[in-house]
């Protein structure tokens, strides 16, 4: 089983320094060989992609515009009546992702209007999120690039947020159909709505079809799919993130989960793509990184 590959969400981690940039270097000389961003767009892509070559870092994940942050955006691929400003969006995150060499965008669902009830809405968020997925993997699948969608919890972090567990996130998958958008299995999150951890990640992390034998092959390309295989490629993961829960913080801090188990069953399940650390480090980022030190040890 290979190791797995962590890769160091600088919107959350060294966050002791102001830039970006900072960061990236930061998390280069930690070790990361990747880093992923929430939204860099207030920064200079020219030094982004600057010091990503100097350090060699790869650009994992990012994430488009959140919207009017004031106004309490926070996304707006689910939100009726704002689809022009989504895909103008969208444009902006793809634009920063081919500079960056970035294979993967988060792309934000958004909240439920202030005011409205979550039951009276929520068919018609899905219905603006299934049509602006769409339209998303029109321009993702020509850019080699990967959107994802990210259920994000309601009990604790965003109680507006639409998107709230992974099985309203496949019925959504499903309709769109496509291979260039799939999932975004933030564990955090997925423990706090669901629990199940176990089960629901053999569920939805495969990145392999089902073949006529029963075989499991690798994923192909969209055009020789049947309708079957094209639906269980959508529902898979396409990224993984973690946190303790349920305050946050590093893997091996107190909560309820036990990480040496679940990177165990991500090594047999054979995951082989990055995995964001997007945790909120109880002390200094650098002073919290043990467990990254320790996992990485015990293959050498």
């Amino acid at each position: 089983m290979a190791p797995l590959k962590f890769c160091a969400n600088i919107s959350w981690l060294f966050t002791e320094m102001p830039e970006f940039t900072q960061r990236m270097r930061a998390a280069a000389r930690a070790g990361f060989r990747a880093v992923e961003a929430a939204w860099i767009y207030t920064a200079d892509l020219k030094e982004l992609k600057a010091v990503k070559d100097e350090t060699g870092l790869e650009f994992a994940l990012i994430n488009t515009p959140p919207g009017d942050l004031n106004a309490g955006d926070l996304g707006l691929g689910a939100v009726p009546g704002r689809e022009q400003e989504f895909r103008q969006g969208l444009d902006l995150a793809v634009r920063f992702a081919k500079a960056l060499d970035c294979r993967r965008i988060h792309l934000m669902a958004g909240r439920v209007p202030a005011g409205a009830e979550r039951s009276a809405v929520a068919m018609e968020m899905e219905d603006t999120f299934v049509q602006n997925l769409k339209h998303a993997a029109g321009v993702l699948s020509k850019e080699g690039i990967l959107g994802l969608i990210e259920p994000i919890n309601t009990r604790i972090t965003d109680p507006q947020y639409f998107l709230h567990s992974p099985h309203q996130a496949a019925v959504i998958l499903q309709r769109v159909s496509h291979p260039s958008i799939r999932m975004q299995m933030d564990i955090y999150h997925w423990q706090i709505m669901d629990g199940n951890l176990t089960q629901n990640i053999r569920k939805y992390l495969p990145m392999t079809v089902n073949d006529t034998s029963g075989q499991k092959q690798p994923c192909i390309a969209e055009e020789d799919l049947s309708i079957t295989s094209r639906l269980y490629i959508c529902r898979s993961a396409g990224h993984i993130q973690i946190a303790q829960v349920p305050d946050r913080h590093e893997p091996d801090s107190d909560g309820e989960l036990s990480f040496s188990y679940l990177f165990k069953l991500l090594e047999e399940l054979d995951y082989q793509d990055y995995i964001g650390c997007e945790y909120k480090p109880q002390g200094s980022t650098e002073a919290g990184l043990d467990w990254f030190t320790r996992y990485w040890s015990s293959y050498k």
